[in-house]
């Protein structure tokens, strides 16, 4: 794989997690505001954000050990982002319900992906 190449997928995967990021923030503000769902929400933004913010950390690491550590993190704060995607309220929306699995399964896969990426990488 050319240089060029590696660094497109390298910012496919930087754009993914920032949309991940832009996309649970755009699913919280669809949600009813109550106080279990505000502090639900506050840990998921904390953490969908911290899946892109390691990444990038990642691929400017100091060492191969620093770049495998920040790989882990994003890795965790997807696994973490999934779980607080689950026990938000949607009111029983149905279109609330279906973008909650939508960003499940991309969670998901970001958890895979740095899984991956972990795995060759040791």
């Amino acid at each position: 794989m050319s240089e060029t190449e590696e660094s497109s997928k390298r910012y496919d995967l930087d754009e993914r997690a920032l949309q991940f990021a832009r996309d649970v923030r755009a699913f919280i503000k669809t949600l009813p505001r109550t106080v279990t769902n505000d502090e639900d929400t506050r840990r998921l933004v904390r953490a969908s954000g911290s899946v892109g913010a390691n990444y990038i950390e990642a691929n400017d690491s100091l060492s191969k050990k620093d770049f495998v550590m920040h790989i882990k993190i994003s890795r965790k704060e997807a696994k973490e982002s999934r779980y607080w995607l689950r026990p938000l309220d949607t009111a029983g929306r149905e279109s609330s319900e279906q973008t909650r699995g939508s960003l499940i399964r991309e969670a998901t896969e970001l958890m895979n992906i740095f899984g991956g990426i972990v795995r060759k990488s040791e």
